[in-house]
């Protein structure tokens, strides 16, 4: 009899597990494929060929036309919470990082307690690699790539670096392996070749995870000569650097994909592509260096704002996955789909255990990728601040602003996908359901990290010293 309930109390937990994590025990493809994760920083919706732009981006568009498109892919509106969620699969209001982005003088970093992807495909046999940006905390090492999961790193940390000097604020950001790096060349160019330099020397028989975080198109706007000269019909000097950065960006990624087809890697590797966030519509947006007086050259088509903002502009960004055999060579999947889904689907496809996670954000979408299956996810969550929030149920979708004065507006993003006409007055019981479930997150949120780091450099300030005038400034105001 105590067998019996033993045995059965085994058979209960083993089904409670499947259920809570079914894709920490999903089948694994023999042999588990190599994943190449390209992320674009600030580039917009519309620069890419296969979007109709202007833009050069013939190796990009060659793996949209070999695998598919993602038409309705989410980000977060700002750098450091997109990685964070990549990186988390789960929303960055969970642990703080949901406000703005890292500042380069920002002492915080993404907690520690989280499992980051690059651990759970460590822990999984993989060799893990960043190329690239981090914005994941820099002010102390326990936040640095390699103390979370990736054997091997090189490039900046922080969220903004020249492209020439390497540098920001006059201190030098270029690190290999935790150790500082001075060499002379173009950023996008350095990356690119450092990608191609770990593929080449690989061991094949150990699955890979590259994450290939390019700087590039964000500012400062810099490009070689060579790309330069390929826009001399742009008007606009600064949308001609933009171009040329992306189109020098391309050729990384065409180098990347030809040196995987030489190691003979193509057929068990899936390469994705995206944007970080949508691109930067207003020159406050753009970063840490001045742009207020330049034109601001990312285009976003027919979306509405950009980088920032919880309008589809800041938040939808073109994402391409390309896998042969695996994913059908020029299929759109026109769902919704954010990018803490990423978390589970690789993590199902490389046969990672999700025990150690936290309770995840992202579904396994992985038959809406590969065989246009419906996408599991019903409800898109932008971003849930202390101020401000934004979430899609089906075709509907909030954005409310909670600061006074307050406003709330309320979209049919399939009738209107520009987002023009607000339909909040005429939907009253909408508006209502949309805001219950933002209130719902954001009982679940903690404050904001970038907040209490400012209230603190305030208070120091504000609080810690007198200022009264000079005795010389005195005696002038006397009547």
């Amino acid at each position: 009899m105590q067998a019996g309930r033993l045995l059965t109390g085994f058979v209960c937990a083993v089904a409670v597990r499947i259920a809570v994590a079914p894709s920490a025990l999903a089948q694994v493809t023999s042999p588990p494929p190599n994943i190449i994760y390209i992320v674009a920083d600030d580039q917009g919706w519309k620069d890419v060929g296969f979007h109709g732009s202007d833009i050069k981006t013939p190796n990009i568009d060659s793996l949209a036309r070999g695998g598919v498109r993602l038409e309705q892919f989410y980000s977060q509106p700002w750098c450091t919470p997109a990685r964070a969620a990549l990186m988390t699969g789960r929303y960055p209001h969970r642990y703080g990082l949901q406000t703005l982005v890292i500042p380069s003088a920002g002492t915080y970093g993404l907690p520690t307690d989280e499992w980051l992807l690059s651990q759970a495909l460590k822990e999984a046999g993989y060799r893990t690699a960043i190329i690239g940006k981090w914005h994941l905390g820099h002010a102390d090492r326990k936040y640095w790539p390699r103390q979370r999961g990736f054997d091997y790193q090189y490039g900046p940390l922080l969220g903004e670096i020249d492209y020439y000097t390497h540098s920001a604020h006059g201190t030098r950001d270029w690190f290999r392996n935790n150790e500082p790096v001075k060499e002379e060349g173009y950023v996008t160019t350095l990356l690119g070749n450092d990608a191609v330099r770990l593929i080449e020397n690989h061991d094949a028989k150990t699955p890979l995870f590259l994450y290939l975080a390019f700087t590039s198109p964000h500012a400062p706007y810099q490009a070689p000569k060579e790309y330069l000269d390929q826009y001399q019909s742009f008007t606009d000097p600064t949308r001609r650097t933009y171009a040329a950065m992306i189109t020098a960006m391309d050729d990384q990624v065409g180098k990347v994909v030809r040196a995987l087809e030489k190691k003979k890697l193509s057929d068990n590797t899936i390469i994705l592509y995206q944007s970080d966030n949508g691109g930067p519509r207003s020159a406050k947006v753009t970063g840490e260096v001045d742009m207020s007086k330049s034109t601001i050259p990312a285009d976003n088509g027919s979306f509405r704002g950009g980088k920032g903002s919880l309008y589809e502009g800041g938040t939808r960004v073109a994402l391409v996955a390309n896998w042969p055999g695996h994913i059908k060579p020029g299929s759109v999947v026109d769902q919704p789909i954010q990018s803490v889904d990423m978390y589970p689907t690789l993590a199902r496809l490389a046969g990672a255990s999700l025990v150690k996670n936290k309770p995840l954000d992202g579904m396994d979408v992985w038959p809406t990728m590969s065989e246009g299956q419906p996408s599991p996810r019903k409800e898109v969550v932008y971003d849930i601040e202390p101020f401000r929030g934004a979430l899609r149920q089906g075709d509907w979708k909030l954005i409310w602003q909670a600061t006074l004065p307050s406003k709330v507006e309320l979209f049919n993003l399939a009738q209107d996908p520009g987002e023009q006409v607000n339909l909040a007055d005429e939907n009253p019981q909408k508006v209502a359901e949309l805001k219950q479930q933002i209130e719902a997150q954001a009982r679940e949120a903690v404050p904001p990290l970038i907040i209490s780091g400012a209230i603190g450099v305030v208070k120091s300030v504000l609080f810690g010293s007198v200022l009264l005038p000079t005795e010389e400034k005195a005696l002038e105001a006397e009547p």
